[in-house]
């Protein structure tokens, strides 16, 4: 049967106004385009860090780059481990294995598609260096559960909160709960200048010690070229940041859009037979929705895939699930652990799953009116009720 193409009309991505043209100019006429000597960075720092909380925010070129800093400055070294999902963007895998660090991926749970702290915590040796939980979808992993494995073991966290902007846990923000957290803005984030990152502090000895790492080891004032640690050039630029700074003001408004429009779809995709919504948590008092995830479980595959393509012919944003990391090429070519790939996905078989069955919507989707919930439910009712 042939596909239905529906306009949704929803909400492009990314959003920008005269708020973001202005800062652009603003930037430009300061004269000084790069953080050092600029405002810009320096102005979206203190206000991304006073939004989540945190004592210090470091901003950076990208996501990934946001990882593989924070993992350095808590000491993640050639040979140590790294506790991973295995049902995650493969960044957050090769931020360590990049470092030379040996990825460790564990399982995730089945309905809530964040970190298994049990398998976690099995996976824990004396060379693990750090666990680092996902928060998948902007949906936080258990950090009461990972805080106190992190105290039980010494093995510090590191939150990649990459979908997670603006989140909280019990009432609490990420720049709250203790760890250093990793965010990005790539072009599909929850806010964006295209690229950049940004990594929260809880403290500012580990700001500063990120501050010489992420500028190549040179300190914001030298001008005798003495670079007192290893490093690389993670800086991000003044254009970048005015752009940013735009985004973050108008965060909490479609935050709060994407709340009172995900009960609503998850309630009608929950209506359709095979369906499985993204669980919530009602600890996440406050959930971004980077995604609108869902499973259905029972499809292999190649099923999925064809779903989505047609639910991208139907006029739905849709996209599969994340690959488990090992299923990844990419994932062996540096620092791979000693465990076959056999052996890894006997010990996640969620992940098995979830990357074979897993759909999601993009964000944008949930700027939609309340009525077009409903549909994007109804046109993943008749795809699936059309498939061959």
């Amino acid at each position: 049967m042939a596909s239905p193409t529906r306009n949704f009309d929803f909400p492009l991505w990314p959003q920008f106004d005269d708020t973001e043209r202005a800062g652009l100019i603003r930037a430009l006429e300061q004269g000084q385009w790069w953080r050092i000597g600029g405002s810009e960075v320096d102005r979206f720092e203190e206000e991304f860090a006073a939004y989540h909380g945190a004592p210090r925010a470091l901003a950076v070129t990208n996501g990934t780059h946001a990882l593989e800093l924070a993992l350095d400055v808590l000491g993640v070294r050639p040979g140590s481990e790294v506790i991973v999902p295995a049902f995650t963007f493969i960044s957050s895998s090769q931020a360590a294995q990049r470092l030379g660090a040996v990825a460790v991926p564990v399982d995730v749970e089945p309905d809530t598609y964040n970190i298994d702290v049990a398998a976690a915590a099995a996976a824990v040796t004396d060379r693990t260096s750090a666990i680092m939980p996902v928060h998948m979808a902007g949906l936080l992993a258990d950090m009461d559960a990972l805080a106190k494995l992190s105290a039980d073991t010494g093995v510090p966290l590191l939150q990649d909160a990459a979908h997670a902007h603006g989140a909280l846990w019990q009432g609490r923000r990420l720049g709250e709960l203790g760890s250093i957290a990793a965010l990005s803005f790539q072009n599909g984030k929850l806010m964006t200048a295209g690229e950049g990152g940004a990594v929260l502090f809880p403290d500012a000895e580990r700001y500063e010690e990120g501050f010489l790492k992420h500028s190549c080891g040179r300190p914001r004032t030298d001008r005798w070229y003495v670079h007192r640690t290893s490093g690389s050039n993670f800086r991000l630029n003044e254009f970048s940041a005015s752009v940013l700074r735009a985004q973050l003001a108008r965060l909490d408004g479609q935050i709060e859009l994407r709340e009172q429009r995900w009960p609503v779809l998850s309630r009608a995709l929950a209506a359709v037979p095979g369906v499985v919504p993204q669980r919530t948590d009602e600890r996440t008092t406050r959930n971004p929705h980077y995604m609108a995830m869902f499973r259905v479980p029972g499809l292999d595959e190649r099923q999925r895939n064809a779903l989505v393509e047609d639910l991208v012919r139907r006029g739905l944003p849709a996209f599969v699930a994340f690959r488990a990391i090992y299923r990844s090429d990419g994932f062996w070519e540096h620092s791979a652990p000693a465990e076959t790939l056999e052996q890894i996905a006997a010990r996640c078989p969620v992940t098995e799953e979830l990357f074979r069955d897993g759909v999601w919507l993009h964000h944008r989707t949930l700027l939609g009116t309340e009525e077009q919930m409903q549909h994007i439910a109804d046109v993943v009712a008749e795809a699936l009720a059309d498939r061959p």
